[in-house]
């Protein structure tokens, strides 16, 4: 009998620890939910400023932590206008969309076809009391290609034809850069010894046509992906010409003589205006004519593409 009484002592002294134990871990637990750390709060390691290229999606993510039964919106800073609500687009821009995965703490806000006028600031927003919110900030660029040298070269017929091609303001690489002849890509089994070097880190291309025949002029074009791209107008000749001309590999004598160049001297040709052509060409690629008539000065201009005095 004692010893029943002995146990059912010791059950009871287990019964209101084990109650009081329970008791402080609930209180804990409930207090650990009202703490400040408990309600939605932004996570930082997302990229807060983002450039984008005309035409290209635009993309704007913002995490938030615990966010529990409230909702995330997008705002334009600058006019305040509530662009999406949850997954719901408010405005009538349609180009304007949420993302968002179940169960992710992610809310991307995606532009489609950007322009330049789309770059601003833009809040993510949180529908705590008080509000919170995070801004993120879009820059819209043009991205424009650019061959290097003049637009229009002329190249002896044997030498290479080389071009490069440079994707400016792109904020990425390309994925790929397309060289056109006319409205043709580049064909290369076309014809051997035409070569393309692409390297996206530093966004170039080139292209180079070795041993160039009169077959090979036209207009060049280079396509990078989402940039505007760039032509320039090829001229294979045969035999020296007094005309703006690229030697093989060599850029420092891709000019010798164009049309602007001389076009300071369109209003009469005189000795003056001979020697300041003579100047500009050097010895080895203008040929003087040893005397100023009319037409002497004719033929020079003509060479080059100017129109005869008087005109």
């Amino acid at each position: 009998m004692e010893t029943r009484i002995g146990l059912l002592g010791l059950f009871f002294y287990y019964f209101v620890v084990i109650s009081a134990v329970l008791n402080i871990i609930s209180g804990e637990v409930q207090s650990y939910w009202e703490q400040p750390f408990s309600q939605p709060y932004f996570d930082n390691s997302t990229k807060r400023e983002v450039t984008a290229t005309v035409g290209q999606s635009a993309l704007l993510h913002c995490r938030v932590r615990n966010l529990g039964d409230r909702a995330v919106s997008w705002i334009r800073k600058r006019d305040l206008h509530i662009l999406t609500v949850g997954i719901l687009t408010y405005t009538n821009d349609q180009r304007f969309q949420s993302l968002h995965t179940e169960g992710s703490d992610e809310w991307t806000l995606r532009i489609t076809s950007p322009q330049p006028r789309d770059s601003g600031t833009y809040e993510c927003q949180v529908s705590t009391e008080p509000k919170i919110s995070q801004a993120f900030r879009l820059n819209v660029v043009v991205s424009k290609a650019k061959i290097l040298g003049n637009s229009e070269l002329f190249i002896k017929s044997g030498s290479d034809i080389n071009l490069t091609c440079v994707a400016l303001q792109s904020p990425a690489p390309p994925s790929f850069i397309y060289w056109y002849k006319g409205g043709r890509v580049v064909n290369y089994s076309q014809r051997g010894g035409i070569s393309v070097l692409t390297e996206r880190q530093t966004k170039t291309s080139k292209l180079v046509i070795a041993r160039a025949m009169p077959a090979d002029s036209g207009n060049y074009t280079c396509s990078p992906s989402s940039s505007d791209s760039a032509s320039v107008v090829v001229h294979v000749i045969n035999g020296e010409q007094p005309a703006a001309m690229q030697h093989g590999n060599s850029s420092a004598n891709s000019v010798l003589i164009n049309n602007r160049s001389f076009g300071r001297f369109r209003g009469c040709c005189t000795w003056a205006g001979l020697w300041a052509a003579f100047s500009v060409g050097g010895s080895k690629n203008v040929i003087l004519s040893l005397t100023s008539s009319w037409l002497s000065c004719w033929l020079l201009k003509s060479a080059i593409g100017l129109p005869p005095p008087g005109r």
